[in-house]
């Protein structure tokens, strides 16, 4: 019988490179979006439309699409990227990022937990941004903050999933060449989606809750 995988942010990017190579193992993927790009909707994904995880109606239509689903791997993938620095702060962006980035994935894992199998996992797709020790470089702050709280967040996750044998996985990555950082990076969607498979294929309940580069370097907190 073939594994289930929920992969949020689904529609491109990263997420759409998540689909297409879970599909390419056989898997059954339920693909939640807001709005499905042609690739997505030509994949053979089951499609989840209309799920803004910041939004109640969007958590609703996800509940509602996955009723009796048992779920293997659940992928916490949506994610935005504003732009603030000292001296021109946005409140609203800050707290935009903290819904999206930090209490989406949150309120999706618990939404999903109890039709998660015994052994499954469940991924945070963070950032490095959101190392307190790694941030040379100052700004971004709404986005650095809250990858920090998912960060914080998946860690309990490990905590209170492990004695269901469930393990969290918190990976950053890498830069990678999305629409959301305007197209640079130093690797493309796929290679990022296919090294973040690694690190899940690699994750236990000795590894749950610790934080991962794509590349297979632990970050610091």
């Amino acid at each position: 019988m073939a594994n289930t995988v929920v992969i949020t942010g689904a529609n491109r990017g990263i997420g759409l490179s998540f689909t297409q190579q879970y599909l390419a193992r056989g898997y059954t993927v339920y693909a939640a979006c807001r709005n499905a790009s042609d690739e997505l909707k030509a994949s053979g994904a089951k499609l989840v439309e209309g799920v803004d995880v910041g939004s109640d109606a969007g958590i609703k239509k996800l509940d509602e699409a996955l009723q009796g689903v048992a779920i293997d791997l659940l992928i916490n993938n949506a994610g935005i990227l504003r732009d603030e620095s000292l001296g021109r702060l946005n409140l609203d962006t800050i707290r935009a990022q903290f819904e999206i980035n930090a209490l989406a994935p949150l309120r999706v894992t618990e939404l999903l937990a109890e039709r998660l199998t015994a052994n499954a996992k469940v991924a945070l797709i963070t950032s490095r941004m959101g190392s307190i020790a790694d941030n040379n470089s100052g700004g971004r702050y709404g986005y650095r903050m809250s990858k920090a709280a998912l960060n914080a967040a998946g860690m309990s996750l490990a905590c209170d999933l492990k004695p269901r044998g469930i393990a969290v996985a918190i990976l950053h990555p890498g830069l990678v060449g999305t629409d959301m950082i305007g197209g640079y990076g130093d690797i493309t969607p796929d290679e990022a989606a296919e090294r973040l498979m690694a690190r899940i294929d690699e994750l236990n309940l000795s590894s749950s809750g610790t934080f991962w580069h794509s590349s297979g370097q632990q970050l610091p907190w």
